[in-house]
């Protein structure tokens, strides 16, 4: 019996790039849906469910891309969001990442750089259930990796995919210092600048989570990059 196809919402305003991504997905066996405006692709996520989302960071209508991604990670913390915008300026970027989008890609982009990005997301997804703990307790936090939760009798914090990920690597890799290179090729799958401001962000609101526990502390070190000191009591 052949596995569903994955399916991926494409939200990109230009019918005649849409409708070349659109086709290039389908011969990679993907099922895609095109929308051309935020306020449908809304719709079409409300009402079917998705593997990953592109979305065109300029749309019309009232829903532009970052604001769709905002909403799409409001209803759902674990679907991949890949943002597809001719914005590239730092700021466009790290607006996008806040937004809620797990990748951005510049336009102009190569068709089979974006399907890599798309991949990754796949494959991560599929090694969830890997060898390897998926529990750990740090202070009085259960994280469970599963489930994306890191959750107390006081708190408890739905994670985003990328950043369980994240927590993760470091519980893996407790009390070693750890390279940026080798955080972002290990948990983004590529080492570039953008992606290593979308770790910052990402890093500060780990550091936000864990900010309770005095057994466990995210240390920046200068010009190298992490360590996850944690000591049980």
């Amino acid at each position: 019996m052949s596995q569903p196809k994955l399916k991926i919402l494409l939200v990109e305003d230009d019918p005649v790039l849409g409708y070349v991504v659109k086709d290039f997905l389908q011969k990679q066996d993907y099922d895609v849906t095109h929308c051309t405006e935020g306020d449908a692709a809304w719709h079409q996520f409300m009402k079917n469910i998705y593997d990953i989302c592109l979305l065109d960071v300029m749309l019309p209508g009232k829903k532009d891309g970052m604001e769709l991604a905002n909403s799409i990670r409001k209803k759902n913390e674990n679907i991949p969001i890949i943002l597809l915008s001719a914005k590239n300026m730092d700021n466009d970027k790290i607006m996008g990442f806040e937004s809620g989008a797990d990748d951005y890609v510049t336009k102009p982009y190569n068709l089979q750089e974006l399907l890599h990005r798309i991949q990754v997301f796949v494959k991560r997804s599929k090694k969830k259930d890997d060898a390897g703990p998926v529990i750990f307790k740090i202070g009085d936090l259960l994280f469970d990796y599963t489930n994306l939760t890191l959750s107390s009798d006081k708190v408890n914090h739905q994670l985003t995919q990328r950043e369980a990920d994240l927590v993760r690597f470091l519980c893996l890799n407790a009390n070693r210092v750890l390279k940026r290179d080798e955080i972002l090729m290990s948990v983004w799958g590529k080492d570039d600048y953008f992606l290593g401001r979308s770790m910052d962000v990402f890093i500060t609101k780990v550091r936000k989570y864990l900010k309770s526990q005095n057994v466990a502390k995210l240390q920046t070190i200068h010009g190298i990059g992490f360590k996850f000191n944690y000591n049980p009591e």
